[in-house]
């Protein structure tokens, strides 16, 4: 039989085929092949011994969460409580560019802002607009939900930015755990202790554990420029400029003319330099 896994815990994959769920265990040779199942997952199962046989060619895969077969990314982002970060922000869409998974932005807690930061932020979101990137706030539920029919789609972002309580403002049914922010550290506790597969308004939406490491370990030096969607809208006169030490650089003109963000071409600049 066929199914996707909806969820793992330990070493339990939940299967749903055809609406019909079944608790399965992975076979010893994914572990010699060095093959983890993930959530996302089509596979073949055996329904009576309740093994999972064969994982199904994936569309895409990411590491941090671990999930796969994923069409759109709902980046939910704290502006406040934890502080609005445009390095965890372009990190999370440099990731989702290179897995071919459409980013849409969330933004969290605006109504903890001063005037002054609000007027600042409003700055942002004009620009990422301006690129391309659907930009909601969380208070935004009824287009939030028109967004998730037909696809499978991944909250993800930085622990305590509100995700749970997001989905669970969403449908009231899920009742998933939510924590408070630790005031030492600025940022949530990981109330999300493992990745589900839940449906919701005709499609399917993972819930993934809060995190705030993520590396470009899969991605190399031009992968990561190829991913700032704007810089193709300004093509250099060198084929292969990395926008950095070059002169005649056009994307470093653009920077200085203000039409590309200077915090994303910062963070830019950083994430080639911390690339390996």
């Amino acid at each position: 039989m066929e199914g996707q896994i909806v969820k793992i815990l330990s070493n339990l994959y939940t299967v749903n085929s055809h609406g019909e769920i079944y608790e399965c265990h992975s076979r010893g040779k994914f572990r010699n092949d060095n093959i983890s199942p993930m959530v996302g997952d089509y596979v073949k199962f055996d329904p009576d011994n309740n093994y999972i046989l064969e994982i199904l060619p994936r569309l895409n895969a990411l590491d941090r969460p671990l999930v796969s077969n994923i069409d759109q990314g709902l980046i939910v982002t704290s502006l406040k409580s934890p502080d609005f970060s445009t390095n965890l922000l372009d990190k999370l869409l440099v990731v989702m560019e290179f897995n071919k998974i459409k980013p849409i932005i969330c933004l969290t807690k605006y109504d903890l802002l001063n005037s002054k930061e609000k007027k600042e932020i409003k700055k942002y979101v004009k620009y990422y607009k301006k690129i391309g990137y659907k930009v909601l706030y969380n208070t935004n539920l009824f287009r939030i939900k028109r967004l998730f029919k037909g696809h499978t789609t991944v909250f993800t972002g930085q622990s305590g930015a509100g995700k749970s309580t997001l989905i669970n403002k969403l449908d009231k049914t899920l009742n998933l755990e939510t924590g408070e922010i630790s005031k030492a550290l600025g940022r949530g506790k990981h109330t999300t202790r493992f990745v589900q597969l839940l449906e919701l308004y005709g499609g399917k939406v993972v819930d993934t554990p809060g995190f705030s490491m993520i590396d470009f370990n899969k991605m190399s030096k031009e992968d990561i420029r190829d991913a700032f969607v704007e810089f193709h809208k300004y093509p250099c006169p060198f084929k292969d400029c990395m926008h950095q030490e070059e002169k005649e650089c056009r994307i470093k003109k653009e920077v200085e003319k203000n039409n590309i963000l200077k915090s994303r071409y910062d963070n830019y600049k950083k994430f080639i330099n911390d690339s390996r």
